[in-house]
């Protein structure tokens, strides 16, 4: 790619990632961290990788701030307004390391792209299931024990919030098929592994996250993980 051009990117990424810790949407090391992300996003995906993560950005800031007075009465909102590091290399962390893979090794660039639309897609579905979700959804249940459960607690998942994860997953589908050309397939890999790694997040929530195994944030990464190898083997075996 011509220098100017991923000179003018990194300056957007730059701005963008001042902007957002200014707006008090990112902490300093969360905005360095979301600048080396997207800049690995960029060089192996392209305009596709940044407009992906930029819907995911910009949905997952919505959709946390999205009637936060009644998730703070439910003492479910979010952890602080800002984002740190490690909640951003926990959505974004595999996205970018496929993104830089994409470009390190060119023969391999498609997969790898559909591997950043994957976890991306998985990041998606997550976040607004889980932000939105807790406000919309009429019947949560524990993912385990199918059971009634507190609404906003690791692994209560319900239909509406189910359902909005799918639209997030489909949104990130849309978008990579925009840019690489309309396919069933792949349109379905993407949704299909963002849906299941959604679910993935759930389980693990139900269980290792509640009994204190894992924190929240490395879930979150396992989640866009599980969704990165499942799209993987579909891509293989379809």
């Amino acid at each position: 790619m011509p220098q100017y051009q991923l000179l003018i990117v990194l300056l957007c990424i730059g701005a963008g990632s001042l902007v957002s810790v200014l707006a008090n949407k990112l902490t300093f090391w969360a905005a360095v961290c979301a600048f080396i992300v997207a800049t690995a996003i960029y060089l192996g995906a392209g305009f596709a990788g940044i407009v992906m993560l930029a819907l995911f950005f910009i949905s997952a800031v919505l959709a946390t701030h999205h009637k936060k007075e009644q998730k703070t009465k439910l003492n479910i909102s979010e952890q602080g307004n800002k984002r740190n590091a490690g909640q951003v290399l926990a959505n974004g962390g595999v996205a970018g390391l496929a993104g830089f893979l994409a470009y390190a090794f060119l023969e391999y660039n498609f997969v790898l792209n559909v591997i950043v639309a994957a976890s991306l897609s998985s990041a998606m579905a997550d976040t607004l299931s889980s932000e939105l979700g807790v406000i919309y959804g009429r019947n949560p249940i524990n993912i385990i024990s199918l059971r009634r459960d507190k609404e906003g607690k690791d692994g209560v998942i319900s239909i509406e919030g189910t359902l909005i994860g799918i639209l997030g997953s489909f949104v990130i589908g849309v978008t990579f098929c925009v840019f690489y050309g309309f396919a069933v397939k792949l349109l379905f890999i993407i949704v299909l592994a963002g849906t299941v790694g959604n679910f993935a997040d759930s389980f693990m929530g139900a269980t290792l996250e509640r009994n204190g195994a894992l924190g929240n944030n490395a879930v979150n990464f396992l989640n866009t993980l599980a969704a990165a190898l499942i799209s993987i083997v579909l891509y293989l075996v379809w």
